[in-house]
């Protein structure tokens, strides 16, 4: 089972590199924002709640997606950029195993726990 949800992760991923075609940005941008969302980690400084909800926060789906369409609706390019960032990192992120966290701390994920 987990063969099927990497693959349809790559699937995501490879859509998110499609959208950013279409936006007109140089493909580096692409290479130099993709590990961008992980700043969300630094709330784990201050402690695992704060931790959890800022890089669930930034790696979820649907504000991805949210903040893409509101881009296109309101014709922000950047906006769009942000969202489908966003939308690949986490697709990228769940393809090695890391999913969103629980309070417990960064390695439970529901995904299961990251390092078993």
């Amino acid at each position: 089972m987990k063969t099927i949800i990497k693959l349809e992760e790559l699937g995501l991923f490879i859509l998110g590199i499609y959208l950013f075609s279409l936006l007109n940005y140089e493909w580096w941008w692409f290479l130099v924002l993709i590990l961008a969302p992980d700043f969300s980690m630094l709330g784990y400084i201050l402690n695992t709640k704060i931790g959890a909800y800022s890089y669930n926060l930034f790696h979820h789906k649907g504000l991805s997606v949210l903040l893409y369409l509101a881009g296109c609706y309101l014709k922000i390019e950047l906006l769009q950029l942000v969202g489908v960032i966003l939308f690949s990192h986490a697709a990228m992120d769940r393809i090695f195993g890391y999913g969103l966290k629980y309070e417990k701390g960064f390695k439970y994920t529901h995904l299961g726990e990251i390092g078993k």
